[in-house]
């Protein structure tokens, strides 16, 4: 399963279900459709969240959310709920801060979601989140308690 970071829309339980269906009994998880459950909340220093047309992260400061633990064609669906393909968001890994590797989070365009902060250096914006995200303090800490 792949944790995802999720800080707007997909931290409404309904909304999640309405995209991927309802939360997986991983006891009766039979690999037909989309799989995902609630994998508590967490926390990622150096990103903080703003809202535009859609909300969004840029850099610096703090943002609250969920984590999601989700299967690949999860996370294809919520792609295109994201709008990935049309270059409206950008999928990118952030470290865990336990050093027991990463999480995914979703980066909108600041530009096509009328936010006014930019992401540093040049380039495509998938490039400059992640060189920001390596080369600044940047990681999330999950706490594995409430659900979504």
């Amino acid at each position: 399963m792949i944790e995802l970071f999720v800080y707007g829309t997909l931290t409404d339980r309904t909304q999640v279900e309405r995209l991927l269906g309802p939360e997986a009994d991983r006891a009766d998880d039979d690999g037909a459709g989309p799989t995902w459950t609630s994998a508590g909340t967490a926390t990622i220093e150096g990103l903080h969240r703003v809202d535009g047309q859609y909300p969004t992260l840029v850099p610096e400061g703090t943002v609250d959310g969920h984590l999601l633990s989700v299967d690949e064609a999860a996370l294809d669906r919520l792609d295109r709920y994201e709008g990935v393909d049309q270059g409206l968001y950008v999928r990118v890994t952030v470290p865990n801060a336990d050093e027991s590797g990463t999480v995914w989070t979703y980066v909108g365009d600041p530009d096509r979601l009328a936010v006014d902060n930019e992401w540093p250096g040049v380039g495509a914006l998938i490039d400059r989140v992640r060189q920001y995200i390596d080369s600044q303090d940047v990681y999330c800490t999950s706490r594995r308690d409430d659900s979504l």
